[in-house]
């Protein structure tokens, strides 16, 4: 590709979808047979932008009907359940099969005639705490029964399951758990029953991580995991090119190679964020040619900066969402930690945490390694020598610049305990 549009901060299709058909091709091949399947990757790495792109290619064959539900307003199972048969209105041949199990309130009523959100409030309306399996088990039939083999996304599903257990306040509780164990088994079910239909699950949290801190990860075991990984360096590296040929800019090979190095992880949307300051930097300069002096100045004053801030902040609450309120101090603390020993976690430092922190109601040892499962998983820290290594150097840099000059090793905290 020559020349490329800037994206933004939403999902890309079209044009703008740039070097993901591996996967593209990878993901239509479990679904031709018949798997259902776990996205997995870190944040910003175009999850639903590849998911709807399979989808699409796989519509375009005429062999599929594709659905894609956003489960991210869902609070509990009864929306998830209007969320799912909303989604079927966008499919002709389904919808009037799934309106018939709501009852008369709904027989009247054209997609024609309501708006989506319209249509999504008198489904919930028909939906309770007594008959969401029945209604969710009438809707998969009908889905299933379709004439060509349905894809089902739910983006946003560890979401979901994250709030059933934890609540607003961040604990699980065992009513908590068993609401959560309830749903993922039904959804488990039903997966397991319907052969015509194939679900794809993905999120901006890990379902398994959230799974197993509840013990409930054998409820998952029907879906099997595909990681979507960063950009190698070559392919970031052609996409600043491409996009630099859009726009007017001069970007030489060794610039393009110092930006991909700068954040070292190649995740899709911080290459193009990176592009995007860079260009808005020119555009008020008046500059076309970039140098290396550019590169860290923008690297610096925005991705590090207050522009690159909200983003980046959002790390930080989708931490806190999965972990709740103490485990996520801690979590921030062992990324801290790392980051001011340049990226590194070494396994002294995670011991000293197993003994600084000290759970009344679960063993400490347990709590640590489930929140570096987690951080591992969610591809904040790798495994590295004995200890943990951070992925990205954006983030790496952004945890040190925030929260570096205030942080008091747990060195140095563990010797002021021993001396007091």
């Amino acid at each position: 590709m020559e020349k490329l549009t800037k994206a933004g901060g939403n999902w890309v299709d079209g044009e703008r979808f740039f070097n993901r058909e591996v996967e593209v091709e990878a993901l239509v091949e479990r679904i031709r047979e018949g798997r259902h399947t776990l996205l997995t990757a870190q944040r910003r790495m175009g999850k639903t932008s590849l998911v709807r792109e399979t989808l699409r290619c796989l519509k375009d064959t005429g062999e599929f009907e594709t659905l894609f539900v956003d489960l991210e307003a869902a609070g509990d199972p009864m929306d998830a359940v209007a969320e799912i048969a909303t989604g079927t209105s966008s499919a002709q041949g389904l919808w009037p099969r799934v309106k018939r199990g709501f009852g008369n309130f709904l027989q009247q009523a054209s997609i024609e005639e309501l708006a989506v959100s319209e249509l999504k409030v008198k489904i919930r309306a028909g939906v309770d705490k007594g008959n969401w399996k029945q209604k969710g088990d009438a809707i998969f039939a009908s889905i299933d029964k379709h004439e060509k083999p349905v894809v089902l996304a739910l983006d946003e599903l560890p979401l979901l399951i994250n709030r059933l257990l934890k609540g607003s306040d961040y604990r699980i509780t065992p009513e908590r758990k068993q609401d959560a164990d309830e749903f993922m088994s039904w959804l488990r079910k039903a997966g397991q029953a319907h052969r015509n239909i194939r679900m794809i699950v993905f999120g901006s949290i890990g379902l398994e991580p959230t799974l197993r801190l509840a013990g409930l990860s054998a409820q998952a075991n029907i879906f099997a995991p595909f990681e979507l990984g960063p950009w190698d360096e070559d392919t970031a590296s052609q996409c600043l090119k491409a996009l630099a040929n859009n726009y007017g800019i001069v970007l030489a090979p060794d610039l393009r190679e110092a930006m991909c190095r700068k954040l070292r992880c190649c995740i899709p949307h911080h290459i193009q964020q990176f592009f995007d300051y860079l260009h808005e930097d020119f555009r008020r300069t008046g500059k076309q040619q970039a140098t290396l002096d550019d590169i860290k100045r923008v690297y610096a004053k925005d991705m590090l900066g207050i522009r690159g801030r909200i983003d980046l902040e959002h790390y930080e609450g989708r931490l806190k969402m999965a972990l709740g309120n103490s485990d996520y101090r801690i979590a921030m603390e062992l990324l801290t930690e790392a980051a001011v020993n340049n990226g590194f976690l070494d396994g002294k430092s995670i011991e000293d945490y197993m003994t600084y922190y000290r759970f009344p109601e679960r063993d400490d040892q347990i709590a640590i390694r489930d929140i570096l499962r987690l951080l591992e998983h969610d591809g904040y820290l790798s495994r590295s020598d004995g200890g943990y290594r951070f992925v990205s150097g954006l983030l790496e840099d952004w945890w040190r610049v925030q929260n570096g000059d205030r942080f008091r090793s747990i060195a140095d905290r563990l010797q002021q305990s021993k001396d007091a």
